[in-house]
């Protein structure tokens, strides 16, 4: 039975909020950077975003807000167009969170939740492989204290680390610091507060000692500036990438939700998802934030705390919107903090043991997991492009599979049955052909053909010409032919494109 959701937060619903809050925020931070944005921003996508997704969400755990994938593909959207952390790239960033919302509030109407099944898993595995080594690549200068060379990700993570003598001890001692409170944390107690624990303590150190790195900066005092001016010029450019991360973006939400409502027996509408995730980011674009996506970290949290229903989420944003007037706390946080908190973040997503294990169950699959990967890498930053190649592939392996059809012969005396399996259109027909050539030329006492449709998975108008076309050549080769076995789903086809000529051949059996 679903789970009863109360008109007033439950007790635990508190307790999930604030525990989920306490990681937000400085996840809001860290996120906001891999994004391009200032700091600060991401807590203005922790806000009112995380509020109004939690009213309309159909989980009652799922925990909206600023997530490392969606912030890399915003990276990689805005990036190449704009300066970041400029004023003109939050400009872009809203209105790219603009056409998020208004693509997933249309699937939703639309009923289109449908495409939250639809995602290919290799895709996935190997873009979210691949967009997790540039997340990491993309923290390791800060996390090193070197400077940041010009260039894609990956060559300023190797430029960073082929230079030690660039390196600054400080933000590697807090870097490794952060990383052990996290990951010892976690160890202890899937509840322990790691990250605020290390951002406490690197705004200590920020403050107190004579840190050399550098920190967070300057964070504007008040709430955030609520505004419906857009740089409209820019939409042309931004709306595939908008599409792309309203698709890919909505995989990991749905995945979190999906999973959470099988062990409880929850009800789950992913048309309803997609309007809460839509709303959410229309929300975003209206108070200067950026693309937000569904944290599996922080839902995962959600439900250990005990939340009760989908007040968790918005006792979560509360808490982050009641914080930014006292946000200026953290201008003396160790940025290396923020990297470190997204490196061990993001390194679990880096799922090579499942590319390789690809490679030895399915060669097709492993074809679309490590292109998509090698293509994400490659097309960095526009890591959209990559997902784009990655679909295509998919595409073209499983219009291949269906292409290919297998034909197995078994000869009786002067008879040859000939039984194809698989789907039967103009491209496949040749292969039925090129069998009986074969096996005429190696059995020269054949006087009769049987086709046996038994097994057919599928044949087209095309693939009906062309059998017939294939009798026609039996025919002339002075052969007897038969059909056997129509299945009911080429029965139709083969009456349409056959006329009398069918019942011919089959009266012939």
């Amino acid at each position: 039975m679903a789970a009863r959701r109360p008109a007033l937060p439950a007790r635990g619903d508190l307790i999930a909020g604030l525990s989920v809050a306490v990681i937000l925020i400085p996840q809001a931070l860290a996120y906001a950077e891999i994004a391009g944005m200032p700091p600060y921003v991401g807590l203005y996508a922790a806000a009112l975003p995380t509020i109004v997704a939690a009213f309309l969400a159909s989980s009652r755990y799922l925990q909206t807000g600023p997530v490392a994938m969606t912030s890399l593909l915003t990276f990689g959207a805005l990036s190449t167009i704009a300066v970041p952390a400029s004023g003109e790239y939050v400009a872009l960033a809203t209105l790219l969170a603009l056409v998020v919302g208004v693509v997933r509030l249309g699937l939703g109407f639309l009923r289109g939740g449908v495409v939250a099944y639809l995602m290919s898993q290799p895709v996935l595995v190997g873009f979210t492989s691949a967009a997790s080594i540039l997340i990491v690549a993309s923290q390791l200068p800060t996390a090193l204290g070197a400077p940041v060379a010009e260039g894609d990700l990956l060559s300023r993570a190797y430029d960073a680390l082929r230079a030690p003598g660039d390196w600054s001890w400080g933000p590697i001692a807090v870097s490794v610091a952060t990383a052990a409170i996290v990951v010892g944390g976690r160890l202890a107690h899937r509840l322990f507060p790691g990250v605020l624990v290390a951002v406490i303590l690197g705004v200590i150190v920020g403050e107190v000692f004579d840190y050399q790195g550098s920190m967070v900066g300057a964070i504007p005092e008040g709430l955030p500036p609520l505004s419906l001016s857009f740089p409209w010029s820019s939409l042309p450019e931004l709306l595939v990438p908008g599409i792309v991360i309203a698709l890919v973006g909505f995989a990991e939400p749905a995945a979190i939700a999906r999973t959470f409502a099988a062990h409880d027996r929850d009800p789950w509408d992913p048309n309803r998802e997609f309007l809460s995730q839509g709303v959410a980011n229309l929300a975003a674009a209206v108070s200067g934030a950026f693309p937000v996506g569904g944290s599996f970290a922080r839902s995962s949290v959600a439900r250990l705390a005990g939340a009760h229903s989908r007040w968790t989420g918005g006792i979560a944003g509360l808490v982050v919107l009641l914080f930014l007037p006292f946000a200026r706390v953290l201008e003396a946080l160790p940025r290396a903090v923020l990297a470190a908190i997204v490196i061990v973040a993001v390194a679990r997503m880096i799922r090579v043991v499942t590319l390789l294990r690809l490679i030895r169950v399915t060669w097709g699959q492993s074809v679309v997991a490590w292109g998509t990967f090698v293509a994400t890498l490659a097309l960095s930053p526009r890591i959209d492009l990559g997902v784009l190649i990655g679909i295509g592939l998919a595409t073209a392996v499983h219009l291949r599979r269906e292409a290919l059809i297998r034909v197995d012969t078994r000869l009786d005396g002067a008879v040859l049955e000939l039984r194809p399996s698989g789907v039967l259109y103009f491209g496949s027909a040749p292969r039925l052909g090129q069998t009986l050539i074969d096996e005429l030329a190696a059995h020269h006492g054949i006087r009769r053909v049987v086709v046996d449709l038994e097994r057919l998975g599928r044949i087209d108008y095309t693939g009906a010409i062309a059998l017939r076309a294939f009798f026609d050549e039996c025919d002339g080769a002075g052969l007897e032919t038969a059909l056997r076995n129509v299945p009911k789903h080429a029965a139709g086809t083969l009456n349409r494109s056959w006329g009398t000529r069918l019942a011919d051949v089959l009266a012939e059996d």
